[in-house]
């Protein structure tokens, strides 16, 4: 419990410290730009991602086996939040071809490796998971049963 509560302070002092950089070095204009592109995401996330994600889940749930649910999930949600984070370095927004070194990287091609990363780390927790299933399923049953008959 204490070791929670230091954790809990530390966070605490941290945003304060956080915030209180953002109040005293911003001007007004600034922050009400902070102010849009927050409130934004949290728009974007709620009537966009979480919608367009629990669709898929429950799609992939009638389409993918059972061992492969939880990590499709994970590539969802992964994969969705990090697209929107993205999303100024992917379109290039605020490149200024007076300064070079602004959006100085292929951003495109290490959103693409993360993608790729990701469904293979999927792909391996599907097949760990389906391994483990089936040493644990009995040989010649159904699959077994779920608690409760279902």
């Amino acid at each position: 419990m204490t070791g929670r509560l230091a954790v809990g302070a530390l966070g605490v002092l941290a945003g304060a410290y956080g915030a209180w950089l953002l109040l005293s070095r911003q001007d007004l204009t600034q922050l009400t730009s902070a102010a849009v592109w927050l409130a934004g995401g949290v728009v974007v996330h709620d009537f966009v991602l979480a919608p367009v994600v629990l669709v898929l889940v429950l799609l992939a749930g009638r389409v993918l086996p059972r061992h492969a649910h939880a990590p499709a999930a994970v590539v969802l949600v992964v994969l969705g939040a990090v697209s929107l984070l993205a999303v100024p370095v992917l379109g290039r927004f605020g490149a200024r071809p007076d300064n070079p070194t602004l959006l100085d990287r292929s951003y495109g091609t290490g959103w693409l490796v993360l993608v790729a990363l990701v469904l293979l780390l999927a792909v391996v927790a599907t097949l760990v998971r389906r391994s483990r299933h089936r040493r644990t399923t009995p040989s010649g049953g159904s699959g077994g049963t779920r608690p409760g008959g279902r």
